[in-house]
């Protein structure tokens, strides 16, 4: 048997799991910042379990439950600072904290139900996701798990994210370029399952039909007016790592076989086991091997005195 505690088979089970060695990647998804820039993104803590953003722009104010905060008196001050309301004698207060995915998921405005820090801790680790990767992921909805990805494969990764509500695109676009991660990122109006294919988006046919802005790299032109036909559209073997947050996962796997690299890894969020089991059978299929479903629950361990 193994022995866990000899640092020689940490060693060893280090170097066969082909860790990324951080010190070769210096440079960061977003310049290190310290002081709040006009326009910087702000995370607003207002208590533990309120948390809200703010884009710090010269002449604003933010307003809760505590008073109305303006935006000048965020600028020029360092991350982390404790700043007063203007109203109620200055008694109201909120912390300026630096954004970061498992901040942003908990203040982002939901589009759609979000993957939560915990289950994205367990899909980056699980997918051996590392600097320079380049993902797919099918469902970007909040944009949540694609900020954490972005994070994990800069600085020259590049995301390719896959979206059939034209809405949520835009909306997902315009988050990215904000938040200065546009250039890690590319927002691709498709449906990769191929249910949509030649058919207007489910926002309306006016909405749809309706000119966009798009961004270098993208594959959705200003005059586009319809999704995109199934399939990722990268061509094979392109993808380290391909996940996919959708309601039938399995009608994607085929056109995951086709983008993915040789050994690379495919993962699915399912919120039950019948969704897991159809994938489960069709990844057999399509050559994929080694398939692992996992559960994970958070625990909380709360000490306090007791007298016997």
């Amino acid at each position: 048997a193994k022995n866990e505690d000899d640092p020689s088979s940490c060693v060893q089970e280090e170097r066969r799991l082909r860790l990324a060695d951080s010190r070769l990647y210096p440079e960061r998804c977003l310049a290190p910042s310290h002081i709040i820039a006009p326009h910087s993104l702000v995370v607003i803590f207002e208590s533990f379990d309120s948390l809200s953003f703010a884009y710090a722009t010269p002449g604003q104010v933010f307003s809760n439950r505590n008073g109305h905060f303006a935006h000048n008196d965020f600028i020029g001050k360092p991350y982390g600072c404790k700043i007063r309301s203007r109203s109620s004698g200055g008694l109201g207060y909120v912390y300026l904290l630096r954004p970061t995915p498992e901040l942003w998921s908990r203040s982002l405005p939901h589009r759609t139900q979000i993957i939560h820090e915990l289950d994205a801790a367990v899909i980056v680790c699980q997918l051996n996701l590392r600097p320079n990767c380049v993902v797919c992921e099918s469902g970007t909805g909040s944009g949540s798990m694609s900020h954490s990805i972005l994070r994990t494969i800069a600085p020259h990764g590049k995301l390719h994210t896959f979206e059939f509500n034209r809405g949520r695109v835009e909306a997902a676009r315009k988050e990215f370029e904000k938040n200065g991660v546009s250039h890690l990122v590319d927002v691709h109006w498709r449906d990769v399952c191929g249910k949509k294919d030649g058919m207007f988006d489910d926002a309306g046919d006016a909405a749809a039909a309706a000119p966009a802005a798009s961004t270098a790299g993208d594959d959705t032109s200003p005059d586009q007016t319809r999704i995109e036909k199934g399939g990722f559209g990268l061509g094979h073997a392109k993808a380290h790592a391909i996940f996919l947050d959708l309601p039938e996962p399995w009608l994607a796997v085929p056109h995951a076989a086709h983008t993915i690299v040789p050994g690379g890894r495919i993962g699915s969020y399912s919120p039950c086991i019948e969704q897991s089991q159809k994938l489960v059978a069709a990844i057999g299929k399509y050559g994929f091997h080694s398939a692992r479903t996992v559960e994970v629950r958070l625990r909380e361990h709360f000490v306090d005195e007791i007298e016997m």
